[in-house]
C-alpha cells in the first residue's frame, strides 16, 4: 500500500521567521502532550503512534438551518478532496475580505509566470471570494470554516457573461480536541480539515498561498481501513431516522491480479446486523459504579464496529467462500455519503454532515506530523 508522505514548506524570509519557528515548536509540542495519549486503534503511518477514539457519541440529527442556503447546497452536492493543515499562524476571520484580494492577486503573479494554473478551456481571469460559514461551530473551541471560491470566465466568452465558479475549497474544525485547540498559542488558529474540489493546478497554488502566508504546512489525507468501518457503522446507525437505502462496499483483495470486490447489503439486514451487535448499557456497569444511561446509549464502541464488520463478512464468506479479512476496505456509499480510501468525500444528507466532518477532523489531527 502506498504512504503518502507529509508535503514540506518554505517558510517566507522575513523579520518575524524565528518567531514562528519558535511558535511553531510550541504548537507541536502541544499537540504531543494533548493528543498522544489515548485510545486502541488505528495507527497513523509514517508519523506517530497516535489512534482513533475508541468510543465516539452515535450520529444525531443536526439542524443546519442557520447554514447559508447556498453554501450548504455547494457542500453536499460536491465530491471533495480531503487534506490535513497545520495550525495557521495568525489568522485572522475579520480579514477574509483583504485575504481574497490577496489570493486574487497570488494566482494573477503565478499565471503571468507560465504556472499550472488554468482550467479546462482556459480562463482570462480569476476572482476570489474568501467567507465564512455561519452554523458549523460545535463546540466553543471550534474556530468558524472558512470558504474559499475561485470564479472566472472562459478566455473568449462575451463581456456581459458572468463569471463561474472553477474551484472551490473550505478548511474547517468540526469538534476538534479540545485540550489540543486550548493549548495552542494564541496566534495560531485551527483549521485542520481542508477540503477542495476544482483544478489540481488551482489547489496547489490555494494551497502555496496559504503556506506563505500563514506558515502552514499541507498533507493529503486518506480515509483509511479503520475509519471507513467507522463511516459505514455510523450511517448505518442513522438508518431508522433516514433510510441508508444501501449499504455499498468496496474491497481489494492482495492477490494477482489484484481483484476488488463490491459488496452492497441491503438496508434492513444491515440495521438488523448492527442493531444485534449493540450493547445494553445496563450490562456495561460494573462493581456498583453509576452509569449515565441515555450517555450510553449515545455512544457507538471500535467492539461494536469490529464485531459489525465481521459480522458482515462472515455473511460475504458463507455465500462466497470469500474472505474479505485478508484485504482492505476502499469505499463505503450509503444514500447519506460515500467515502473513499483515496481521501475523497461527498455528503448527500446534510442532517448527518457534523458527525462525518467531526470523524474527518479528528483523522486531520491525527495525521499532521510532529
Amino acid at each position: 500500500m502506498e504512504r503518502h508522505q507529509s508535503s514540506a514548506t518554505r517558510t517566507p524570509t522575513n523579520s518575524v521567521v524565528a518567531e514562528r519557528r519558535s511558535k511553531s515548536k510550541s504548537y507541536r509540542q502541544s499537540y504531543r502532550s494533548c493528543v498522544g495519549a489515548a485510545s486502541r486503534l488505528c495507527f497513523t503511518p509514517g508519523f506517530t503512534a497516535r489512534r482513533l477514539t475508541a468510543s465516539r457519541r452515535a450520529p444525531k440529527s443536526h439542524n443546519v438551518t442557520k447554514v447559508n442556503p447556498q453554501q450548504l447546497a455547494l457542500l453536499m452536492k460536491t465530491e471533495w478532496q480531503l487534506s490535513y493543515v497545520t495550525p495557521l499562524y495568525q489568522f485572522r476571520h475579520t480579514q477574509l475580505k483583504s485575504y481574497s484580494r490577496q489570493l486574487s492577486a497570488f494566482i494573477a503573479a503565478e499565471k503571468q509566470q507560465g504556472l499550472a494554473v488554468e482550467v479546462e478551456g482556459g480562463q482570462s481571469s480569476f476572482r476570489v471570494s474568501i467567507s465564512v460559514v455561519q452554523g458549523m461551530v460545535e463546540a466553543d473551541d471550534d474556530a468558524e470554516t472558512v470558504l474559499i471560491q475561485i470564479h472566472s470566465k472562459p478566455l473568449f466568452a462575451r463581456k456581459d457573461e458572468p463569471q463561474r465558479p472553477v474551484w472551490s475549497g473550505w478548511l474547517t474544525c468540526i469538534n476538534g480536541n479540545p485540550d489540543y485547540l486550548r493549548s495552542l498559542p494564541e496566534d495560531f488558529t485551527c483549521l485542520p480539515l481542508f477540503c477542495s474540489s476544482g483544478a489540481e493546478g488551482l489547489s496547489t497554488v490555494v494551497k502555496s498561498w496559504f503556506q506563505q502566508t500563514f506558515d502552514c504546512c499541507f498533507g493529503p489525507l486518506e480515509i483509511n481501513h479503520t475509519s471507513l468501518q467507522w463511516l459505514a457503522a455510523l450511517w448505518t446507525n442513522c438508518h431508522t431516522e433516514s433510510s441508508i437505502q444501501h449499504l455499498k462496499m468496496i474491497w481489494t483483495l492482495p492477490v494477482v491480479p489484484p481483484l476488488q470486490v463490491t459488496y452492497t447489503v441491503d438496508p434492513r439486514d444491515a440495521w438488523e446486523l448492527w442493531r444485534s451487535v449493540r450493547k445494553d448499557p445496563r450490562e456495561e456497569s460494573k462493581g456498583g459504579e453509576e452509569v449515565e444511561e441515555e450517555e450510553e446509549e449515545n455512544s457507538i464502541d471500535i467492539e461494536e464496529v469490529m464485531e459489525f464488520m465481521q459480522g458482515l463478512k462472515g455473511h460475504f464468506y458463507r455465500h462466497f467462500r470469500l474472505d474479505l479479512s485478508a484485504g482492505s476496505l476502499k469505499q463505503v456509499t450509503t444514500a447519506l455519503g460515500s467515502a473513499k480510501y483515496s481521501g475523497k468525500i461527498k455528503i448527500s444528507n446534510s442532517r448527518y454532515m457534523i458527525t462525518t466532518f467531526t470523524l474527518l477532523t479528528e483523522c486531520a489531527l491525527l495525521k499532521m506530523p510532529l
